[in-house]
């Protein structure tokens, strides 16, 4: 018998090899997914650099959004403080537009309804024209568009903080060549969590993308409990 197996030896050794690797892939195969969504950095995660400010694409992690200081549609100060241990869904958008704009603000209402009892959730929409969007032209926007204060802020400020914001801090627009600190206007949604950070991209103007980002809100909250 010792024969058999020393004569075959070179044989057990490769099935055993092969037993081991297919265990591997099964287990591989039918253990769950990492729940977790990802935690975006400039450089690392294959966000389009042409949306990212060249002072922060060397950035490989820690990033987060930037102290930021601006008005909204009540008139009132917004800061990162009033966004403090809030998970919330920013995008950047301007009131006369007539293209993707009404088409982003309608799911950014629809999420508002959805999340009208969810405390933890906030929204916030950045004017990428403030020198249109003044806090009374945001506050006849904001009534149109049935914004709850408590829930949504719109909000306009320096175009130099917004425009830095948007490229240094949430990375969801590019430049707009020939002017200075302008913007190219864009259809990213972001959602940030509570440690101030980067975890999702979304194309507003898509139902699936709302209700991706939707979904991608409940993980955020069950990893918030754990």
């Amino acid at each position: 018998m010792r024969s058999f197996f020393l004569k075959y030896k070179t044989l057990w050794i490769v099935l055993a090899v092969l037993s081991a690797i297919i265990i591997y892939l099964i287990y591989g195969a039918l253990k769950p997914a990492d729940p977790r969504l990802p935690v975006i950095n400039p450089k690392g995660y294959g966000v389009n650099t042409a949306l990212i400010d060249s002072t922060v694409q060397h950035v490989k992690k820690y990033h987060t959004i930037a102290d930021f200081k601006l008005t909204n549609q009540n008139g009132k100060i917004i800061t990162q403080e009033d966004y403090k241990d809030k998970i919330y869904v920013a995008n950047f958008f301007f009131t006369t537009c007539q293209t993707i704009c009404p088409i982003m603000t309608d799911h950014m209402a629809q999420l508002q309804e959805k999340l009208k009892d969810n405390d933890e959730v906030l929204l916030l929409s950045h004017t990428v024209m403030p020198e249109v969007d003044t806090v009374a032209q945001l506050k006849r926007y904001a009534i149109d568009k049935g914004v709850k204060d408590a829930k949504w802020n719109l909000v306009t400020g320096s175009k130099i903080e917004i425009y830095d914001l948007a490229r240094k801090s949430y990375m969801a627009a590019k430049e707009n060549p020939g002017n200075p600190y302008g913007l190219i206007h864009t259809e990213n949604t972001l959602l940030i969590d509570k440690k101030r950070r980067l975890r999702g991209y979304y194309d507003g103007t898509l139902q699936e993308d709302v209700d991706r980002l939707l979904g991608d809100i409940e993980k955020l909250q069950k990893e918030d409990k754990e």
